[in-house]
């Protein structure tokens, strides 16, 4: 039966917090506001506008100024989101030896839909991922486990036969709440004291390179568990 990897985006295949800080830092440029120092912003960048708004300008969903800064923010990160985005070095080799060996990919992000596709078709990913989820394709966004079963549903593969790569909790939660195994991308953007092992994934990976022996440990225990029944 084949096997499908699913990669959350931001923080686990592409390292986009220096155009997410960017957009950030002009929001408190707009108000006269010195810029922050990159590093405030990267623990933050997987969760969003809420997140990173937060960092720059202390405000929240509730407060009365939050939607129109929201919109602002995702119109400047729009008009300037791959000037210093990248993959994570060693993610390119990654995706190579997953296709020579045999096994389909995909991406499931919270990014909407509108902002993920140019940036998988700018970082080269478009002609051998075979889904793409974004956080307005299905009715709900990670932790529900609705993006990612639409993703094996698209790529044809049963969620029982799938891995789901993320950097942060949630996406281990809507992982396992699919039914998928578990990998952590431990060098994205969860924050060096975050307690990883209490997220009870199947394994956690220090860099791109190390997501490869742990999809090899879990495709074999696949095999195994197969051969038991």
């Amino acid at each position: 039966m084949s096997k499908l990897v699913l990669f959350d985006f931001d923080g686990t295949l592409a390292d986009t917090a220096p155009d997410l800080a960017a957009a950030a830092n002009k929001q408190r440029g707009r108000r006269n506001m010195a810029p922050l120092p990159y590093e405030d912003y990267r623990p933050y960048a997987s969760h969003g506008a809420r997140g990173l708004l937060k960092i720059a300008l202390d405000i929240e969903p509730g407060h009365p100024d939050y939607e129109t800064c929201r919109q602002q923010f995702l119109e400047d990160y729009e008009q300037d989101m791959t000037t210093l985005t990248t993959l994570f070095p060693g993610v390119s080799e990654l995706l190579s030896t997953l296709k020579a060996q045999g096994y389909a990919w995909g991406i499931v992000t919270n990014k909407m839909e509108y902002l993920a596709m140019p940036l998988v078709v700018h970082l080269g990913l478009y002609t051998d991922c075979v889904v793409t989820v974004g956080g307005d394709t299905t009715d709900h966004a990670k932790p529900h486990p609705a993006p990612l079963l639409h993703a094996a549903r698209v790529a044809g593969v049963e969620p029982s036969q799938c891995v789901y790569v993320g950097d942060d909790q949630r996406d281990i939660i809507a992982g396992k709440a699919a039914g998928m195994a578990t990998i952590v991308a431990a060098y994205g953007y969860c924050g060096q004291e975050t307690a990883l092992h209490a997220w009870e994934a199947d394994a956690i990976a220090q860099s791109p390179q190390e997501l490869w022996p742990a999809i090899q440990n879990w495709a074999s225990a696949q095999q195994t568990s197969t051969a038991g029944q």
